[in-house]
């Protein structure tokens, strides 16, 4: 099965690829890790981590994807998914569900993630949730 798959091979070290503000997120940068590329479009992975300081959050929203999952390798992030408040660590791996409805509103100063998406090009949907969102924390 696997042989099937064109892909091809990634090496990408920390100084290979930037940091860049032009993500999903302007109050977020990303770092590409090469493997959309490699993959020719089938999954995208990249580091993101906190920018400035959360105001309002990234809103209620879905992802068109198949497969999401979020690692988090630094800091913290507060979530709603499904209208249940969640905290997110480092360490922690969240696994987001096809369609699920949820909302980025808080996250620590030294916030960072590895977010793995198939497929690479997935597309963001902002959703209508009546659940109320707490205020996230101002830094410090």
């Amino acid at each position: 099965m696997l042989a099937s798959v064109k892909t091809e091979f990634s090496h990408v070290k920390p100084g290979d690829t930037p940091w860049r503000p032009d993500g999903l997120r302007d109050f977020f940068l990303y770092r590409d890790l090469g493997i959309a590329g490699a993959t020719h479009g089938k999954v995208i992975a990249h580091l993101v981590k906190a920018n400035k300081p959360p105001d309002k959050g990234t809103g209620w929203h879905i992802h068109k994807s198949d497969f999401q999952i979020v690692l988090m390798t630094k800091g913290w992030a507060r979530f709603m998914y499904d209208g249940k408040e969640t905290l997110v660590e480092a360490g922690d791996c969240v696994h987001q569900r096809p369609g699920i409805v949820h909302y980025l509103y808080d996250y620590s100063p030294d916030m960072e993630y590895l977010e793995i998406v198939s497929p690479a090009d997935f597309g963001t949907e902002d959703v209508e949730c009546e659940v109320p969102v707490p205020a996230p924390q101002p830094w410090k």
